[in-house]
């Protein structure tokens, strides 16, 4: 298992922007997945927002794309998540993960970070 922590959460009004940030210790982080999933207020299960599969293919949620773009620092063991053109159905907690081959069962997780976007 693999420990992430997670900053950069903040509010900012609609159409602003934000940088998550998400540190990693652990053994193998560059042959890991890793993405970013939130939960919205109300809900119940992590929603996948972006991923890097451990090839380096990225893949985004719809309510995401063009306006977010995930990277990663393998040296740094990091893991971005570029927020554009905020939204105030954005408003989450978000949450990052990492995983030996695919994401999935056997995911680490970061405990969040708040991301609110007034209107």
């Amino acid at each position: 298992q693999m420990q992430l922590a997670e900053s950069g959460g903040g509010e900012v009004g609609a159409g602003g922007s934000l940088t998550l940030s998400c540190v990693a210790s652990g053994r193998y982080f560059s042959h890991n997945a890793v993405g970013w999933f939130r939960r919205t207020p109300g809900g119940q299960e992590r929603e996948h927002v972006a991923s890097i599969a451990w090839g380096g293919t990225t893949r985004y949620a719809s309510a995401v794309e063009g306006r977010f773009t995930i990277s990663r620092d393998n040296d740094k063991k990091t893991i971005f998540l570029q927020m554009n053109n905020l939204k105030p159905e954005d408003t989450a907690v978000y949450f990052c993960a990492a995983s030996p081959g695919n994401l999935g069962p056997r995911n680490s997780w970061g405990r969040g970070t708040q991301v609110t976007v007034s209107s």
